[in-house]
C-alpha cells in the first residue's frame, strides 16, 4: 500500500482540529504538512537538518571509480534518494554504463522496499533485504551470510555510527563508500527552530514528528545551545507526543528516555495515521461538568455544541483546571501553569478573558480564600 493510500484511511477534515504539530523533516515535509492540515491541526514547521547533494560532485565521482575498478563482491543499498542521486552523476560523468556493469553480478542487499524500487529503477536487481529495515541489521546480514575477505561498498545515507563501517572492514579485505548526499544543520537566520522549541516547551505544541534520527539529534541539540534541553525532554516525556517514523529515527528519543510512537510499517503514511489515531483516542481530556461534557482537545475546547480555539494563557489555566478534575486550584499553581509569565494580576486578566471566551457562566467556579475549580 502506497503512503498516500494509508493516508486517506480514517480521513477526516476535523479529525486533528484544535492539535497543534511540529513538523522537523525537510524533505517530503510538504507532504507531511498537507496530510495534517488537510485534517484541521495547525502546523509548525521547523526543518531542523536538511538533506543536502554533495557541494561537489567530485569526490562522488572518485569514489564511483573505486567502486567501478573494485567490480565489488557485495554492495548495501540504504535510501532510494542516495542509489538515483549516486547514478544520476555517475550518468552525468560518462559513467553510468560502466557502473552498471561493475554491479551487474554484486551481491546487492537493500535496506528496505523503497531502496529496492531505486536499485530496480537503476536497471539492477537485490538479493535480499534487511530484517529491521536498518543499516546496522543490513551489516548483520553481510556478516551472518557471507563469508569473509570480500570486497563490499556502502551507499552512505548521510548518518552511520563510525563503528558500524568498523564491522565491516574488520571482516572483510576492503569496504569502499559512495556518499551521494549528507545532512547539513539549518541556517542559523532561520527563527523557526527556535518558535518550535519555545512552542514545545510552553504549552504550544501537542506533537513534534521526525522522520530521520539526524533530525532528533539537531533539535535536541539547538535546544542545548539555547539552554531549553531539559525542558524540551521534559515536555516530550509529558504533554508533547514523540513521533518518529521508524526505529531508526526513535533511537535517539529512546536513549534520552522519551517514549517514541512508532509505526509498525516504517513509512511516512503509517506514522500519520497512529499520530491521527493517538491524539484522538489519548489527547483528548474528556470532563463531565454540572453545565455540560467538556472535551479539550489540543488548544481548543468542545463545550455546549461549540468549538472554541483558545488562547495560550485561557489554554494553560483551562487545562490546569480540568486535569484536577473537580478539585480546588490554588491561584499559585495556576498562575504557575502559564507561559511566560506567573504574575497573579496577569492571572486575573486571563481568568476574566477565558470565562469570557467560553461563554458558559459558572463553569469556572471562584472558592474564596482558596482558588477556583471546575463546577463538576
Amino acid at each position: 500500500m502506497t503512503d498516500q493510500a494509508e493516508c486517506a484511511i480514517g480521513f477526516r477534515p476535523d479529525q486533528l482540529q484544535g492539535f497543534r504539530i511540529g513538523v522537523t523533516s525537510d524533505r517530503r515535509s510538504g507532504d507531511l504538512i498537507d496530510a495534517f492540515v488537510r485534517r484541521g491541526a495547525q502546523v509548525l514547521h521547523a526543518p531542523t537538518i536538511r538533506m543536502a547533494n554533495a557541494s561537489s560532485d567530485e569526490p562522488v565521482i572518485a569514489d564511483t571509480r573505486a567502486i567501478i575498478e573494485a567490480r565489488p563482491d557485495v554492495l548495501l543499498a540504504t535510501t532510494a534518494y542516495g542509489v538515483r542521486r549516486w547514478f544520476e552523476v555517475a550518468d552525468a560523468a560518462g559513467l553510468g554504463d560502466d557502473l552498471l556493469d561493475a554491479l551487474h553480478e554484486t551481491a546487492i542487499l537493500v535496506r528496505g522496499p523503497k531502496a529496492r524500487g531505486g536499485i530496480r529503477a537503476a536497471g539492477l536487481d537485490d538479493v535480499g533485504m534487511s530484517a529491521e529495515e536498518t543499516t546496522e541489521s543490513l551489516i548483520d546480514e553481510v556478516l551472518a551470510n557471507h563469508p569473509r575477505g570480500l570486497t563490499v561498498a556502502v551507499q552512505l545515507h548521510g548518518y552511520l555510527p563510525p563503528e558500524a563501517l568498523d564491522r565491516l572492514r574488520d571482516a572483510h579485505d576492503t569496504v569502499l563508500t559512495v556518499e551521494p548526499y549528507r545532512w547539513i544543520d539549518p541556517d542559523f537566520t532561520d527563527e523557526r527552530v527556535d518558535r518550535l522549541i519555545e512552542a514545545a516547551c510552553t504549552g504550544g505544541l501537542d506533537c513534534i514528528t521526525f522522520t530521520s534520527a539526524p533530525a532528533v539529534h539537531a533539535l535536541l541539540g539547538a535546544a542545548e545551545a539555547r539552554g531549553r534541553h531539559d525542558d524540551l525532554i521534559d515536555a516530550m516525556r509529558g504533554p508533547v507526543v514523540a513521533a518518529a517514523v521508524g526505529p531508526v529515527t526513535a533511537a535517539p528519543l529512546l536513549t534520552a528516555g522519551i517514549d517514541a510512537l512508532q509505526p509498525d510499517r516504517f513509512r511516512m503514511g503509517a506514522m500519520i495515521r497512529q499520530v491521527c489515531e493517538h491524539l484522538e483516542t489519548e489527547r483528548i481530556v474528556r470532563l463531565q461538568t454540572q453545565l455540560g461534557p467538556l472535551a479539550l482537545r489540543g488548544s481548543a475546547v468542545d463545550l455546549g455544541g461549540r468549538r472554541v480555539e483558545l488562547a495560550p494563557l485561557g489554554l494553560a489555566i483551562l487545562r490546569t483546571l480540568v486535569q484536577a478534575r473537580g478539585t480546588v486550584v490554588s491561584r499559585d499553581r495556576l498562575a504557575a501553569s502559564m507561559p511566560g509569565t506567573t504574575d497573579e494580576h496577569a492571572l486575573e486578566v486571563a481568568l476574566s478573558r477565558l470565562r469570557q471566551t467560553l461563554g458558559v457562566p459558572g463553569l469556572i467556579a471562584t472558592v474564596v480564600k482558596r482558588g477556583y475549580r471546575i463546577d463538576v
